[in-house]
């Protein structure tokens, strides 16, 4: 199938596939024409990338354990065991990235909280910040 028809059964964009392609993760074939031939169990593989794009992960480690995943048509599931660990490490730099978001909220929070309601009390805001 060509990449229209790829990019229309998975809501993908074309630009999106073609990256998919530069990253690895989709192989399409190439046909006399130049064009791109894609097989269709390529719509499951572009479903799995966008679930784990969708879970934090990067194209980078998509392209690592793409091969080792299931399908248990619930989701996908690592099905080598040594993936798990992998897995783990991703969730923990997640978590950490989640620890610094909620950190850098709430000091957003407080300098929102410091600035002044509106111009015109204004001058209230600063008698009782003064008192």
């Amino acid at each position: 199938m060509r990449i229209g028809e790829l990019a229309a059964l998975t809501g993908v964009s074309e630009r999106s596939l073609r990256y998919y392609e530069e990253q690895g993760l989709l192989s399409p074939t190439r046909k006399p024409s130049g064009y791109r031939d894609y097989a269709v169990s390529d719509v499951d593989v572009v479903r799995h990338v966008r679930m784990l794009l969708s879970a934090g992960l990067n194209t980078t480690f998509i392209k690592e354990v793409l091969p080792c995943m299931v399908d248990t048509g619930d989701g996908l599931a690592p099905g080598c065991p040594e993936l798990l660990p992998h897995l783990h490490k991703e969730r923990d730099r997640m978590t950490v990235a989640i620890d610094g978001l909620a950190t850098a909220r709430t000091l957003l929070d407080d300098v929102i909280a410091a600035t002044p309601p509106s111009n015109t009390e204004y001058d209230e805001w600063v008698a009782a910040r003064a008192s």
